[in-house]
C-alpha cells in the first residue's frame, strides 16, 4: 500500500517561498486504484515526484508497503525505485530502441542477466497485448501501442506500486478506454497499488476505486466513489454525476414552486427500484423529471435526477420518505456555484 502522512514540499525562488504540497495525507490500499484530480498548479506533479523519490519532501513521510522512503539514503532510494513503476503521458520511449529494447532498458541498467531479460520482456509483451510487435520501433507504433510499451517497461522491475501521470490525456477516447482497461486488468492480476494523476473525470469513473481532489497543495475532498456519490453537494460528486444547470428555461415547474425542486442521487442498492413511482402513489402528487444521468463508477451504477414536485407538497415528508428509501436528497446547486465546483474538480 501507499501511505502518505502530512507531506509538505516547499520550493524557494530567491526570497520567495512556494508551498507546492501543504500537509497531504493519503492511504491507498494494496490492490486498489486511486485517482488524484485537480487543476494545473494544484500540486499533482510535485506529489508524483515525491512519491517516485525524484524530489525529497520538505517534511512528512512516504511509505510503500510499510517501508519508509522519504528519509533513506541515496543507495536505498535507488533500490526503492525498482519497486515503483512510472507511466508517463507520452510514454517517453527511446526512439532508437525497439519495443522489446525499451522494456529491457531498465533491466539492463541494473545488470539483470541477459536470459532473464529476454524472458521478462517476452512475458511483458504478451501481458500488454504486443507479443508480435517486439521488434517494432516507436515510430512504427500507434499512440496506444506506445503507451502499452511504456506500461510494460514500468512493470519490468516487478513493482509493487504503479504511478500513472496523465497516462491517457494524449490518446483518443477509444484508445483511452483500452489503456484504462489494461491498467485495471493488470492491477488485479499483479496485485498492484496504482495512483493515477489525471484531469479527466472519465478516467476516475472508469477505473478508480477512490479519488482525491487536490487544491493549492491540499486534499480538499476525498473518498471512495460510492462515498463521494452519496454526498451530492460535494464538488467531486457534481463532477462524477453531473446534472444540467438549473435555469428558468428548464425548471419544469410553475412560478412559486422553487422549493419543490430536488436533486436525487441513487446508489447501487436502489438505482433500479421504482422509487419515484412509489413516491407519486404514496403522496398522490405529480413528479416531473427535469433532467437526469446514469453513470457507472467502477463496477457500480449510480444515478442522479432533478425532479419538481407538484403544488402543495409536504417537502419535509417527501425528503424523509426518499431518505428512508436510501436516496440522497439535495437542493439544486445555483448556476454560479456549480460553475465554480466543476472548474475546480475537472480542471
Amino acid at each position: 500500500m501507499i501511505t502518505i502522512k502530512d507531506l509538505r514540499k516547499v520550493y524557494h525562488q530567491g526570497q520567495r517561498e512556494i508551498i507546492a504540497l501543504d500537509g497531504v495525507s493519503l492511504q491507498v490500499p494494496k490492490g486498489s486504484i486511486h485517482g488524484i484530480i485537480g487543476h494545473s498548479g494544484a500540486g499533482k506533479s510535485t506529489l508524483v515526484r515525491c512519491l517516485s523519490l525524484l524530489d525529497r519532501p520538505t517534511s512528512g513521510s512516504v511509505a510503500v508497503n510499510d517501508v519508509e522512503l522519504s528519509s533513506v539514503g541515496q543507495r536505498e532510494i535507488r533500490q526503492a525505485r525498482r519497486h515503483i513503476g512510472m507511466v508517463f503521458q507520452h510514454a517517453n520511449l527511446l526512439d532508437s530502441r525497439t519495443a522489446a529494447g525499451n522494456i529491457a532498458h531498465p533491466l539492463e541498467i541494473v545488470g539483470t542477466p541477459k536470459a532473464q531479460i529476454e524472458e521478462t520482456v517476452n512475458r511483458l509483451l504478451g501481458l500488454v497485448g504486443l507479443a508480435e510487435l517486439g521488434t517494432a520501433y516507436p515510430s512504427q507504433l500507434s499512440g496506444g501501442q506506445r503507451q502499452r510499451v511504456g506500461i510494460a517497461r514500468a512493470l519490468a522491475g516487478d513493482p509493487d506500486v504503479l504511478l500513472c501521470d496523465e497516462p491517457t490525456s494524449a490518446l483518443d477516447p477509444a484508445t483511452t478506454d483500452e489503456i484504462l482497461d489494461l491498467i485495471k486488468d493488470l492491477t488485479v492480476r499483479l496485485q498492484l497499488t496504482v495512483l493515477i494523476i489525471t484531469h479527466e473525470m472519465n478516467v476516475v469513473k472508469r477505473v478508480c476505486d477512490a479519488v482525491s481532489l487536490l487544491e493549492s497543495g491540499r486534499i480538499v475532498e476525498h473518498g471512495s466513489l460510492a462515498e463521494i456519490a452519496e454526498h451530492a453537494d460535494s464538488r467531486l460528486a457534481q463532477a462524477l454525476l453531473p446534472l444540467p444547470q438549473l435555469s428558468a428555461e428548464n425548471q419544469g415547474f410553475e412560478d412559486g414552486q422553487e422549493e419543490t425542486v430536488l436533486d436525487l442521487t441513487f446508489g447501487p442498492g436502489n438505482a433500479n427500484r421504482p422509487v419515484l413511482s412509489g413516491l407519486a402513489r404514496h403522496f398522490d402528487i405529480d413528479v416531473n423529471v427535469i433532467s437526469g444521468s446514469v453513470e457507472s463508477l467502477g463496477s457500480e451504477q449510480f444515478g442522479r435526477l432533478r425532479v419538481a414536485l407538484g403544488p402543495g407538497t409536504d417537502r419535509a415528508a417527501v425528503v424523509r420518505y426518499l431518505e428512508e428509501s436510501g436516496v440522497s436528497v439535495n437542493r439544486p446547486v445555483p448556476n454560479s456555484e456549480q460553475d465554480s465546483s466543476e472548474k475546480g474538480a475537472q480542471a
